[in-house]
């Protein structure tokens, strides 16, 4: 039998099984997947009696897609950089490595594990804002289907910056809650928080150089009226642009991810893997 696709059954299979142990901690799910969409819900609604300066929208219907854009840098970010960063740490880097097509496999896995969780993230944090916040609403057939491209190509463009960071950390669990720092200091710049108008003109320049600022234009294309994109910088939505920088990151960024794991990876051996786990222990991990 061809190896490549068992290794890619095999990775869904693992993958499949690795969403569905998320669910058995009672924790995780509420730290996990309810957190974010209750404290953005929360907000939101507190929120319904204003609007966005210069615009139409309630303020709430923007924070809520806030919330959906900081989510989907969390998940393509600091999450996988600790996935990652967690499992060379405990040798299930190196296992994948020495098996047959297992790199195939381990990428096959994380990718779908990371999939199931967006899905099931996002879908509790857009329905409880589409029943709910008043003028956050997907625009037609044309905004689903924007909605849908925009949050696959944001986690593709991120999820290799996760991959590196994580496979460079020394501690993972330190350096992934520093790696949060600079996700919300973009995010600040980004025009995710507030209108990215409201910047100095460098900053500006400094924002669209990175995906969270394309990935939350995206989505407020997605979910907000046409008249609302007078507070964007162009005037407009710029959709082929926000495809065109997600695209090129999720690109870039595969290549610089595939080569700085294989690289890591030639670097790891079984004692290294043991002395990480001791120094684990050490830490009270």
């Amino acid at each position: 039998m061809n190896p490549v696709p068992n290794a890619v059954r095999a990775g869904l299979s693992r993958g499949w099984i690795e969403f569905k142990n998320s669910f058995a901690n009672v924790g995780e799910v509420l730290g996990g997947y309810l957190l974010t969409p209750a404290l953005f819900l929360a907000i939101a609604v507190f929120s319904a009696d204003s609007t966005v300066e210069g615009g139409r929208t309630p303020l709430s219907a923007f924070l809520m897609t806030t919330g959906v854009t900081m989510l989907l840098l969390m998940l393509g970010t600091v999450t996988i950089a600790q996935v990652i960063g967690s499992e060379r740490e405990d040798g299930t880097l190196l296992r994948a490595r020495v098996a047959p097509n297992g790199m195939l496999g381990y990428t096959v896995a994380k990718s779908w594990h990371l999939l199931t969780m967006a899905v099931v993230s996002l879908a509790l944090m857009l329905l409880p804002g589409l029943l709910f916040v008043d003028g956050f609403a997907v625009q037609g057939v044309s905004g689903a289907i924007t909605l849908v491209w925009v949050c696959l190509l944001t986690l593709l463009a991120l999820a290799p910056i996760g991959a590196i960071v994580g496979a460079v950390l020394s501690n993972p669990r330190t350096g992934v809650g520093l790696l949060m720092l600079p996700v919300l200091g973009l995010t600040g710049i980004s025009g995710v928080l507030f209108p990215i108008t409201w910047m100095p003109g460098w900053l500006q320049t400094v924002a669209q150089v990175f995906p969270a600022y394309w990935a939350g234009l995206g989505v407020r294309a997605a979910v907000l009226p046409e008249a609302d994109a007078v507070l964007e910088l162009a005037g407009s939505w710029r959709l082929p642009q926000v495809a065109v920088v997600l695209a090129l990151w999720a690109v870039v960024g595969f290549a610089v991810a595939q080569w700085v794991l294989r690289r890591m990876a030639r670097g790891t051996s079984g004692s290294r893997v043991q002395e990480a786990r001791e120094k684990a222990i050490q830490r009270g991990y």
